[in-house]
């Protein structure tokens, strides 16, 4: 008894169909021909405040002086936290999703000059 190709393949589909792998290997294909989930990101950021600004990017620490620019390559989410309080005596976390391929500055706040923001 000799099977065919065409019948082989049509089996085979229907036994990955059966344990609900279609769709997950379509799943895959996908990532695969789009590069993958966890592409990098790149973004840069320019300190346009008087002081240093200590951060964290995907929970890797750094920190950027005055009139610096830096250039950021992350293969994570593109996580920044920095205190947006520059008093000495307070701290106010913020935590913003930097995006692929944008430029941001920190810039102090026009209503409060000991706030600065992420823009």
């Amino acid at each position: 008894m000799s099977i065919t190709v065409e019948k082989a393949l049509r089996n085979n589909q229907s036994i990955l169909h059966n344990f609900g792998l279609v769709e997950e290997l379509d799943e895959q294909a996908a990532e695969i021909i789009s590069g993958g989930t966890n592409q990098s990101k790149n973004f840069t950021i320019t300190n346009n405040t008087t002081g240093t600004i200590f951060y964290t990017v995907d929970d890797a620490f750094g920190y950027i002086s005055p009139g610096q620019k830096q250039n950021f390559n992350t293969k994570y989410d593109g996580k920044m936290s920095f205190d947006k309080d520059i008093s000495p005596n307070d701290i106010n976390v913020q935590q913003q999703d930097l995006k692929d391929g944008k430029a941001y500055q920190f810039i102090p706040s026009a209503g409060n000059p000991n706030i600065i923001q992420l823009v």
